[in-house]
């Protein structure tokens, strides 16, 4: 005769150690998001109610509400923006630059960057908010 057990023992897994683990790296993840794009130049752009596509490598203009100029996110003085564009588009067979610049931002600003855009032949694109943002 076989003594039978009361009680069986149920093979049981604890996953509380993984919610843990989860929670850590949700975390980390987190931070580093946050810490891997420190160059983020804030601006509002300007809506539009239809929205174009640009396929070429294209050269990134930020002009800020204070009148602030980033080529490529780098600082650029007003002075230094003409001969640092130069620069940036030598060898690129069709330049595009992709200008980024505030909405409280007046028309003259803006036409005076496209002139030095006009002068060197380069194509300016004025990026606009995506619509229903």
């Amino acid at each position: 005769m076989k003594i039978r057990r009361k009680s069986r023992f149920a093979s049981e897994v604890s996953t509380s150690a993984l919610n843990d683990i989860m929670f850590f790296l949700l975390l980390f993840f987190l931070i580093i998001s946050t810490v891997a794009n420190p160059s983020v130049i804030k601006l509002m752009l300007p809506r539009a109610s239809s929205a174009q596509a640009v396929s070429k490598q294209i050269i990134t203009l930020s002009v800020t509400k204070d009148k602030k100029y980033y080529l490529n996110n780098k600082g650029v003085s007003r002075e230094e923006l003409e001969p640092q564009l130069t620069t940036t588009v030598a060898g690129v067979a069709e330049p595009t630059v992709l200008l980024r610049a505030d909405q409280s931002l007046t028309i003259q600003d803006l036409v005076d960057v496209m002139q030095i855009g006009a002068k060197l032949k380069i194509k300016m694109v004025l990026a606009t908010a995506p619509p229903g943002k």
